[in-house]
């Protein structure tokens, strides 16, 4: 993290993840290629389980909100049902969260999958979360200055959780005092921020977000 000088009147810092707590290429490189190559294997494991199936529900009203604004992609029709042919419907949601990933997309149907997945591959050890060497020490003395330090990424509060919690460093989970996804809103809207406020009980010029996209800063 490069060094900043915290305004006076600052009271919470607000800290995104991907390229600024956590090297981009940690993203990149191993979290969503390990969907992309896992999303198959893994529904077929967890197919009948409920959390699969909710994360399936909230893919296919996705899917469906998508095709009711126009926007090109997979198909997703299918239910869970006896009736269904899983072979096909996992087919079908395998397209659909490849076509999303390739779009780039935040949505949090999409968000909650990939937390999922994750976490199984963090608790057997598949995958360690990344941090920069300074983060771990920086967030210490901002706490020790009576600083409080949350999170706000597109990534979901479990996703979140995993990395800090399985990290290269050990459990950092105690350095934080709250996270924060797209369900309180996406990153380029103001209203995300005041929600947050709101949440956390300030006003939102104590809040300092500390990331590496400027559109999202602005």
């Amino acid at each position: 993290m490069a060094k900043v000088a915290i305004p006076a009147n600052t009271s919470v810092l607000l800290l995104d993840i991907e390229g600024t707590t956590t090297p981009i290429t940690f993203v990149k490189d191993i979290l969503f290629p390990f969907i992309k190559d896992n999303v198959h294997e893994y529904l077929s494991a967890h197919w009948e389980e409920d959390e699969c199936k909710q994360d399936v529900q909230l893919l296919k009203k996705q899917a469906e909100e998508d095709s009711r604004q126009h926007r090109a992609g997979p198909v997703h029709s299918l239910s869970q049902t006896a009736h269904t042919d899983e072979e096909k419907a996992i087919q079908e949601v395998v397209d659909n969260v490849l076509w999303q990933m390739a779009s780039d997309r935040k949505t949090t149907a999409l968000k909650q999958l990939q937390g999922h997945m994750w976490r199984s591959a963090y608790s057997t050890g598949k995958i360690k979360g990344e941090v920069y060497e300074d983060v771990v020490p920086a967030i210490t003395r901002w706490r020790q200055e009576g600083l409080k330090v949350y999170i706000y990424s597109s990534g979901s509060v479990e996703a979140q959780k995993l990395l800090f919690g399985y990290s290269v460093k050990g459990n950092l989970l105690e350095l934080f005092d709250g996270h924060f996804d797209t369900n309180i809103g996406a990153k380029v809207e103001s209203q995300s921020y005041r929600r947050i406020a709101e949440r956390i009980r300030c006003s939102t010029e104590e809040i300092m977000f500390l990331t590496d996209v400027t559109r999202d800063a602005e």
